[in-house]
């Protein structure tokens, strides 16, 4: 897992922008080193209702990167908890179990992103 607080790194202009006057600035989250190399698989815009969760699972074939865009929820993956707030991004590796509580009385949403390896791996739900 890597986790990336929305409070780290800084905005600067996007690559295509004008240094001084830039019309629209970027907070790096990711990189290619990141990311492993496959076909994207989804890009979901998932919500997780008041102090709900989702089952403990991982994915055989599958990285998948959250961005929590509204609410307070806890992230667990295998052993370790990181609370992710407003912007907060993790990185889950295939393989790493994970589950999401949803720490408030209010609906937390996130955009969550599936990169495959393309070898036909399944979601297993752990017990």
């Amino acid at each position: 897992m890597k986790y990336v607080p929305a409070s780290e790194g800084r905005f600067v202009p996007a690559s295509h922008e004008d240094a001084v006057h830039p019309g629209v600035l970027k907070r790096v989250i990711a990189t290619d080193s990141d990311i492993n190399s496959g076909q994207v698989m989804m890009v979901n815009w998932a919500r997780l209702p008041a102090r709900s969760s989702f089952r403990r699972h991982y994915h055989e074939d599958m990285q998948e990167i959250f961005v929590l865009i509204r609410g307070q929820v806890r992230m667990t993956v295998d052993e370790t908890s990181v609370d992710m707030t407003l912007g907060d991004t993790v990185i889950i590796e295939s393989s790493e179990i994970h589950e999401m509580l949803n720490l408030l009385d209010s609906d937390a949403e996130y955009i969550v992103f599936g990169v495959s390896a393309g070898n036909g791996g399944r979601t297993i739900v752990v017990h």
